[in-house]
């Protein structure tokens, strides 16, 4: 009873041949013949139509060739791939005149590009560092930067500074401080790199002859964006430039701009990141140090302000006026 139920018994398809159908399939082709009561065992070979009856006893069944079992199944086959293969040409030919449309409006050039993981963004990173002919303009906020970081850094940027292109970058005065940043810029210079600092800056940034910029997407910078329109390029270069002007020269020593009461620059712009609301984790992030060093500025500014706490010190800084003698050093950008 359950050998005329194969789909059950045997669910599988003819091109997964189970492996006693497959035994039964082969001996019936040497023999030129085989029982029924054998076939019992797989009948599959008789779902599959790989075996008839025997018009000359009922009690044998013959095999169908392999070659016309095959051609029997590579039949629909072939003429499905024969009509889809006419449905394509049929949609390409419908598509073709609007096709040439989006090239002549757009280009073949994506405006803004989404790379997502580090490989993807480095490989991007490297083709479009390898393709710079004049210039490259980079922000590397943060402080000191990790070793392999640099490494990868010197490895992508010395090929550019060797073939004479001019390379700019901006750190955070904290990177003056770090020796691993100052071998870097040593090997990579040469009298082709120029380095400033400033207090804070925005985020990461790399403009490459002001035809591809390189921005963050996300706060692990795990996804980053390729930008290739000509006008967000522009106004990042233009952002760039603001920076540049206010910041200092790598090989010139930062002004010592400390007020009447002692308070330095970087106590002042740690404490407009305070009355702003920021946690000493995000000012410290913003101002490329670390979250001790951060604290132990908060606790200079309380002390020469004579504050005896966290609330009490923001509203003396709002009430010193401080921050009307902010230098002109810090990493705002004008939005005039």
């Amino acid at each position: 009873m359950g050998t005329n139920n194969s789909k059950t018994t045997h669910p599988h398809a003819v091109t997964e041949l189970c492996e006693e159908g497959a035994r039964l399939y082969a001996r019936a082709l040497r023999s030129g013949r085989i029982s029924r009561a054998d076939v019992d065992r797989a009948p599959c070979l008789l779902e599959f139509a790989l075996l008839h009856p025997d018009p000359d006893d009922a009690d044998w069944l013959r095999p169908v060739p392999a070659s016309a079992a095959l051609a029997q199944r590579l039949y629909p086959l072939e003429r499905e791939i024969q009509e889809r293969r006419h449905q394509t040409i049929a949609l390409t030919d419908s598509f073709a005149p609007f096709i040439a449309l989006t090239t002549q409006s757009q280009g073949t050039t994506h405006a803004i590009t989404v790379l997502e993981g580090f490989d993807r963004i480095n490989a991007a990173l490297d083709s479009a560092t390898a393709d710079c002919r004049s210039e490259m303009l980079t922000v590397q906020p943060g402080g000191a930067r990790p070793a392999d970081a640099l490494m990868e850094a010197l490895e992508r940027d010395k090929p550019l500074a060797d073939r004479g292109v001019s390379i700019r970058t901006l750190y955070q005065h904290t990177a003056r401080h770090s020796q691993s940043t100052l071998a870097y810029v040593e090997r990579i210079s040469d009298g082709r790199i120029q380095v400033r600092t400033l207090e804070e800056l925005i985020e990461r940034m790399i403009v490459i002859d002001r035809t591809v910029a390189f921005i963050p997407a996300g706060d692990d910078r795990s996804v980053a964006l390729e930008l290739r329109h000509p006008g967000l390029v522009r106004y990042l270069a233009m952002v760039f430039e603001q920076l540049w002007q206010r910041a200092v020269p790598l090989t010139e020593e930062v002004p010592n701009d400390i007020d009447p009461n002692g308070i330095t620059g970087v106590q002042r712009s740690i404490a407009k990141l305070l009355i702003e609301g920021h946690v000493d984790e995000a000012i410290a992030r913003r101002l490329g140090m670390n979250v001790r060093t951060c604290r132990a500025h908060i606790a200079k500014l309380a002390a020469a302000l004579g504050s005896g706490s966290r609330a009490q010190l923001g509203y003396l800084v709002a009430q010193s006026g401080i921050l009307e003698l902010e230098s002109p050093q810090s990493g705002e950008v004008s939005h005039t």
